[in-house]
């Protein structure tokens, strides 16, 4: 079955053995609606258990299915009158990173989010989600279009990260996502940051300084994949369930280490089962941010993202750290 992920299948076997029975009680004449009734129940509970008690690697595959709702879906459901805007004004457009101008329940507002395709041919166009850095500066350039106009910024953060390859190196990769990162500190509007997929390395940091930073609840959010991070630590990508347990990647550990603000609830089984419902989720807690950053001034918004990041983390004494009495 395309899309199937390995924790689900018990769900997906039982499903399957329950519409086979619905029809053999069509063709058949046969009542077997008492057997169908215990199927079903089992298959609730069965869904249950599944479902709220998933594993790091579970997001993680939820999080990177070919089905999950792109930011350019997000758009169609959440903003009315979208004006897509193209290029950097420097080299060319990069479309790894969609952004224009929209309304959100009759508020002017600019969005940004990188866009991974939905199949091998539009992957190709768009690098797989992953970003040279013209697709940065069109970020840049309708970031502070948006700030001249006073209009709230939403980012979309949906990548494995920025594109690593030789070209986008030697058009300045670093320097465009770590630009992204100074500018966005001093924006004098609201910025909203929401990952919907994988947030993965620099790539996603470069649309992740905001006020206020949102996470789906089967989104990953880290430094390095899982199987970077295997390869590193022991030499061995197969390990990446391993690393993904001990990373603490996932909404709900992000949460506790005070990294994002708020976790947006997922349809049970992943944002792919019911792109609507799924919108409409994020449409409460985008609503309830607007509402709350739009009462600040520029002062205070530029002041509560230095707060914000400045309560992240912990230091500990130097000395304690190396070891020096």
């Amino acid at each position: 079955m395309v899309g199937e992920l390995e924790f689900e299948r018990p769900v997906i076997e039982l499903r399957k053995k329950i519409a086979e029975l619905k029809e053999f009680t069509k063709s058949a004449d046969v009542d077997l609606s008492s057997e169908i009734d215990k199927l079903e129940a089992r298959l609730e509970k069965l869904e249950k258990d599944i479902y709220d008690n998933m594993k790091p690697w579970d997001r993680v595959q939820v999080a990177r299915h070919p089905g999950r709702p792109t930011t350019l879906d997000y758009i169609q459901f959440l903003f009315e009158d979208f004006f897509e805007c193209h290029g950097d004004r420097v080299f060319g457009d990069d479309e790894a990173i969609v952004g224009g101008i929209a309304k959100f329940k009759g508020l002017p507002v600019t969005v940004i989010g990188h866009q991974r395709g939905k199949d091998t041919k539009e992957n190709i166009r768009r690098n797989f989600g992953m970003p040279h850095p013209e697709g940065y500066r069109k970020a840049l350039r309708l970031m502070k279009q948006a700030e001249k106009f006073r209009r709230p910024i939403i980012c979309f953060i949906d990548t494995k990260g920025a594109y690593p390859g030789k070209a986008a190196e030697e058009r300045g990769q670093s320097e465009a996502i770590a630009r992204n990162l100074f500018e966005m500190a001093s924006l004098k509007v609201p910025v909203i940051c929401i990952v919907i997929g994988e947030g993965g390395s620099g790539g996603a940091l470069a649309l992740g300084v905001g006020n206020h930073i949102h996470m789906l609840e089967n989104s990953t959010y880290s430094v390095i994949s899982p199987e970077g991070a295997a390869s590193i630590l022991w030499r061995d990508a197969s390990l990446a369930k391993k690393a993904a347990e001990s990373m603490r990647i996932t909404a709900p550990d992000l949460k506790e280490l005070g990294i994002i603000d708020e976790i947006i609830p997922e349809v049970k089984g992943g944002a792919h089962k019911d792109m609507k419902r799924q919108a409409e989720e994020i449409e409460i807690i985008l609503y309830k941010s607007l509402k709350e950053l739009k009462a600040l001034s520029e002062a205070q918004l530029i002041n509560h993202r230095y707060e914000k990041y400045k309560a992240i983390g912990k230091v500990s004494n130097v000395n304690e750290v190396i070891g020096v009495n």
